[in-house]
C-alpha cells in the first residue's frame, strides 16, 4: 500500500522526478524524462510494481526530514536505540538522469537494509539483471537499462535486489542508479562527491535569485524550487505535475495523467517566474510555446508533450491497481482534443505581461498572434469543455468567455501602443467590447444579480472569481460583488474552495473530489482586491499550514479526511503560493500604486 499522498517528497534533476516516502522507499521514477513509463509504479499499485526502499532495519525511534536549505537534495535523520544516521537523497543536475542515495553514520550504529524492486513500463515488466562486477549491477528491458553502482555488495532475492549493511560515526555507504539506452555501452558512474556538491550549488544559486517577499519568502522559493524541478530543461516545457492517476476522490474515476505542458499551467508558471525576476526561464518557456502551437490556428491544442508533441493518446493500465484502489489508472490525457477558449486569454496575457515585464518582442509572436486571433475571433461564441475540462460536453462557460474577452483586451492593449497597429488595436477593441456584451447579458443569474458557470445556467463556478481578477469588472462591481457571495454561500466546504459542485453539475463523471487548492488562493487574490487583508492574511497562511513537512501542495485536499488528493505536486497550487504572497506583499508596500482592476500588475 503506498503512502498517503503529503508523505512524499520530491526529488528532481529538470528531466524526471522522483517521489519518496517518510519511510525511505522511492514509489514513483519515471525515466528518462517526466512522461517516460514508469520504473518504480509502486504509488500506483505495490511494491512488486516496482520501489526502492533504503532505511534502518533497527526499530526507529523517530526521524525527521527536510531539504538542504534552499535545494532539492533531501535530508532524512534516523535515530535508534543504537545510534543516529542521515540518508541524503537527490537526482544530480545534468544530463545523465541518476538517482543517488548516500547514508552517512552520525553517532553510534545503525543497521540498515536495502531493497530495490526495478521494474520497467509501469511495473509491468521485470527486467534481466546481472552482476558486471561485484559492486556494479545492470537490469536490462527491452530499450532501457539501469545501472546501480553501491559501495555495498547487493545479491538478488525473489527478483529483487536486496543489501544489508551497517554504517557507524564518520561512515559513509553510497547508492547509485541511473538509466541509459540498453544498446549503448554501459557508461561510467559520475563523481558523487562532485555531483552532490554541485546539485547543491545549482540549485542554491537558483533560488538566491528570488526576491525577498517579506514573511512569505521561505514558502515562495520553495514553490519556485520546485516549479523550476517540473520544467523539462531540454525544451523549456512545463509539467503540470510529476504523477499520472492520483485521484481526486480516492476509490474513484478522476484520475488523470497530469505529466504533460497545459498552456494555462504553463503560462501561469511563466507569470510566476517573470513577477519574481526569472526571465531566463520565462524566455525558455516562450520559445517552447512558439514552437508548440506554431501552424494552423484550427489545431492548436491545450497542452502537448515535453516537447511540443501532440499525440497524447489515453489508455488504462489494468495491471496497475491504482492508488488506494482507485482506478483506472491512466496514461495519456484525452483533453488534449478539446476545446477551451480560455487558453487564447491566457496566452494573450502572458505575452502582453512579458513584454510589459521587459521581455523583448519575438519576431514570431506577432504572426502567430495574427494566425490565432482571427481563428478565436470566429469561435468565441461556440460552446467549450472549459477550464475544468468537463467529459459531459460543451457548455457556452462564462469563464471561457471572460478569457475570450482578456485575449482581445490584450491584444488590443499592445497593438495600441504603436502608429501602425492602431487600427488594428481599435477592431481587438471592438471585439473585446463584443464579447463583454454578450457576458454581461447573458452569463448572469435569472435576477440578473450575480454571474453563473454556464449560459442559463444556476450553478456556481470558483473560476468566476477570475472576473475581477484579470479586470473584466472592477472587484467593487455589483454583480461581481454578489457572485462573491455566492461562490462563499455555495462552495466553501471548511473554509477552503470547491472549483463546482460536483454532486449538482454535470461533468460526465461520478460525483465527489476534494476542494481545489488554487480556487483558494484566487479567492484571497480577490480578497486582497477589495481590501479585505485580514481574511486574505488568515486563508493564505490556512492554505500554506496545508503544505506537508518538506513544503509540497497536491492539487486538492479532502478537508474531513485531512489529507490531499490529487496528481502531485500540483503546478497550480504551488503558482498560487507565489501569486498570492507576491500580491498580498505588495498590498502592504504603500510605495506601489496598484490599480484596482488587477489588469497587469495584478497576478
Amino acid at each position: 500500500m503506498p503512502a498517503p499522498i503529503e508523505d512524499y517528497a520530491l526529488l528532481g534533476n529538470c528531466r524526471s522526478a522522483a517521489l519518496v516516502s517518510r519511510d525511505g522507499s522511492l514509489d514513483w521514477l519515471c525515466l528518462p524524462r517526466f512522461d517516460a513509463p514508469a520504473v518504480f509504479a509502486a504509488l500506483l499499485g505495490n511494491e512488486e510494481n516496482g520501489r526502492w526502499r533504503l532505511a534502518p532495519s533497527d526499530d526507529v525511534e523517530r526521524s525527521t526530514r527536510r531539504y538542504l536549505d534552499d535545494t532539492l537534495v533531501l535530508e532524512t535523520t534516523w535515530v535508534t536505540a543504537g545510534g543516529r544516521a542521515r540518508v541524503l537523497d537527490l537526482m544530480p543536475l545534468g544530463e545523465v538522469n541518476s538517482v543517488v542515495r548516500i547514508v552517512e553514520g552520525l553517532s553510534g550504529e545503525i543497521n540498515f537494509e536495502m531493497d530495490l524492486v526495478m521494474r520497467f513500463d509501469y511495473g509491468r515488466s521485470v527486467p534481466w539483471v546481472e552482476k558486471l562486477d561485484p559492486l556494479t549491477l545492470s537490469a536490462v528491458a527491452g530499450p532501457d537499462r539501469l545501472l546501480l553502482c553501491s559501495t555495498v555488495e547487493a545479491h538478488g532475492m525473489d527478483h529483487h535486489t536486496v543489501a544489508r549493511f551497517r554504517v557507524s560515526a564518520g561512515e559513509r555507504q553510497v547508492f547509485s542508479l541511473r538509466h541509459q539506452p540498453s544498446h549503448l555501452p554501459v557508461q561510467p558512474d559520475c563523481n558523487i562527491e562532485r555531483a552532490l556538491e554541485q546539485t547543491i550549488a545549482q540549485w542554491q544559486a537558483f533560488a538566491a535569485r528570488c526576491p525577498d517577499v517579506g514573511p512569505y519568502s521561505a514558502g515562495v522559493r520553495r514553490s519556485l524550487l520546485t516549479l523550476k524541478a517540473m520544467t523539462y530543461a531540454p525544451t523549456g516545457g512545463i509539467v503540470a505535475a510529476v504523477t499520472t492517476s492520483l485521484p481526486e476522490r480516492v476509490g474513484g474515476e478522476r484520475n488523470w495523467d497530469y505529466r504533460f505542458c497545459w498552456l494555462r499551467d504553463a503560462t501561469m508558471t511563466l507569470l510566476a517566474f517573470m513577477n519574481l525576476g526569472y526571465f531566463d526561464e520565462a524566455q525558455a518557456w516562450r520559445e517552447w510555446l512558439l514552437r508548440s502551437v506554431a501552424g494552423n490556428a484550427e489545431q492548436m491544442q491545450i497542452m502537448y508533450g515535453l516537447a511540443g508533441e501532440r499525440d497524447l493518446h489515453e489508455f488504462e493500465l489494468p495491471w496497475l491497481a491504482g492508488y488506494e484502489h482507485s482506478q483506472p489508472v491512466r496514461v495519456g490525457n484525452a483533453a488534449a482534443q478539446q476545446l477551451q477558449l480560455d487558453i487564447f486569454g491566457e496566452l494573450a496575457d502572458a505575452m502582453s505581461q512579458a513584454i510589459k515585464g521587459g521581455l523583448p518582442r519575438h519576431p514570431r509572436s506577432a504572426s502567430i498572434a495574427r494566425l490565432i486571433l482571427p481563428y478565436l475571433e470566429r469561435i468565441w461564441r461556440e460552446p467549450d469543455e472549459g477550464i475544468w475540462e468537463v467529459r459531459g460536453g460543451p457548455q457556452q462557460f462564462v469563464h471561457s468567455k471572460v478569457m475570450a474577452w482578456v485575449a482581445f483586451d490584450r491584444a488590443a492593449g499592445l497593438a495600441e501602443t504603436t502608429e501602425e497597429g492602431r487600427e488594428q488595436g481599435r477592431h481587438y477593441r471592438q471585439i473585446a467590447d463584443q464579447i463583454h456584451h454578450e457576458v454581461c447579458s447573458h452569463g448572469l443569474d435569472a435576477t440578473g444579480r450575480y454571474f453563473v458557470q454556464a449560459y442559463g445556467s444556476d450553478e456556481i463556478d470558483a473560476s468566476l472569481l477570475q472576473i475581477a481578477l484579470t479586470g473584466f469588472l472592477p472587484a467593487h462591481d455589483p454583480r461581481f460583488v454578489e457572485t462573491l457571495a455566492q461562490i462563499e454561500q455555495r462552495l466553501l466546504k471548511n473554509g477552503l474552495l470547491l472549483r463546482y459542485d460536483t454532486d449538482s453539475c454535470s461533468d460526465g463523471l461520478t460525483p465527489g473530489e476534494g476542494t481545489f487548492l488554487v480556487c483558494s488562493f484566487w479567492l484571497a487574490d480577490v480578497y486582497v482586491l477589495l481590501g479585505r487583508q485580514q481574511q486574505a492574511q488568515a486563508l493564505y497562511e490556512r492554505l500554506l499550514g496545508l503544505c506537508n513537512d518538506v513544503g509540497l501542495l497536491a492539487e486538492q485536499y479532502d478537508p474531513a479526511g485531512k489529507r490531499m488528493l490529487g496528481n502531485y505536486p500540483q503546478a497550480f497550487s504551488h503558482i498560487g503560493i507565489i501569486n498570492t504572497a507576491l500580491n498580498l506583499h505588495r498590498a502592504q508596500c504603500p510605495v506601489r500604486d496598484r490599480a484596482a482592476s488587477g489588469a497587469g500588475d495584478y497576478v
